[in-house]
């Protein structure tokens, strides 16, 4: 709860606002650990980055989110595309696509858009040293994609900035696969 009132404050002093639009839960660590692997630890972290901290953060934040605002959950496409070795991970996303839906019906009174947006393989900071220790990773990678590449970082930031925009008023409670054609 202080880190919220340290948000208000700034809200308040920096932008002279009370509240604020837009919230984008992007959190992720990545990970592989068949089931019979996973520790107690490694559950617990992953359920803590990819669902219990959004999921306490966009409550604790809620009360300063702008009547007709919007949420983005970033989510995975391994919601959809199951690979060994990513339950724990998989099902934190899965969790945060129904999050998104609850979020939708329990705020479409005060106008919140809420919508999930489920990045497939993207080359970003996370996966970039994974993908590069493994290019034949990559390579497979691309070649389940009907586009035939890894995405880009930018590939998913222009549909999140998409979603926030006026033009996009009416999407609401979606999950957004952005993935190039990923396992058709």
């Amino acid at each position: 709860m202080y880190r919220v009132q340290i948000f208000s404050r700034v809200l308040k002093q920096k932008w002279q606002r009370d509240n604020f639009d837009y919230l984008v839960n992007n959190a992720g660590v990545g990970g592989f650990a068949m089931i019979a692997d996973v520790t107690e630890n490694y559950f617990d972290q992953m359920l803590n980055i990819h669902f219990k901290g959004p999921f306490f953060l966009t409550q604790a934040l809620l009360p300063s989110l702008a009547d007709k605002g919007k949420i983005i959950n970033i989510t995975s496409a391994t919601t959809r595309v199951i690979f060994a070795g990513t339950a724990p991970y998989a099902a934190c996303k899965g969790a945060m696509d129904i999050f998104t839906r609850c979020l939708a019906k329990e705020f479409g009174a005060r106008e919140i858009q809420v919508n999930s947006v489920s990045p497939g393989g993207i080359r970003t900071e996370l996966a970039d040293s994974a993908l590069d220790k493994n290019p034949e990773f990559a390579q497979t990678l691309a070649n389940e994609t009907a586009l035939s590449r890894v995405g880009e970082a930018d590939d998913v930031g222009k549909v999140v900035a998409s979603l926030l925009s006026d033009d996009n008023n009416w999407i609401n409670a979606q999950r957004i696969e952005v993935a190039g054609g990923f396992y058709i």
